[in-house]
């Protein structure tokens, strides 16, 4: 299993929104950075679910339930998309700052490349973060 961090901002897809619809199609990726890394997504794999620019903080966890297809948002084949659930709500939302202060998390990507709308996450910070969320 391998570990991702997704970014929406929640005036355009929100995490209640994604609770709500039960599962959805992560699509909008125009980066190839983050496109490779949405087709290196497997069933089962764990997503960190991220608010960016309005809260900029880690709020559920999601798992991939489909990999990579064709993005039906655009008649461009470049484009891909996975499917998504929710799993879990994290009890306390963890913010870039508490990710920027924290010392074990200080070679993640979502700090190191943070224009990025998808990057990987080792086990380890994964794991850290969903701690520091409990």
């Amino acid at each position: 299993m391998k570990y991702w961090l997704a970014k929406s901002e929640p005036s355009k897809y929100s995490w209640d929104e994604f609770v709500r619809d039960g599962s959805t199609y992560w699509d909008g990726v125009r980066n190839y950075q983050a496109r490779n890394n949405l087709a290196a997504m497997k069933v089962g794999d764990q997503v960190l679910f991220y608010h960016s620019n309005d809260g900029k903080d880690v709020v559920g966890i999601a798992r991939v339930t489909g990999e990579a297809y064709p993005d039906p948002t655009t008649d461009d084949e470049r484009w891909v998309v996975v499917d998504l659930e929710p799993v879990e709500k994290l009890a306390n939302p963890v913010t870039l700052a508490d990710i920027k202060a924290s010392t074990s998390l200080a070679e993640i990507q979502l700090v190191k490349q943070s224009r990025l709308s998808v990057v990987p996450l080792t086990a380890k910070e994964f794991k850290t973060i969903v701690k520091m969320g409990k």
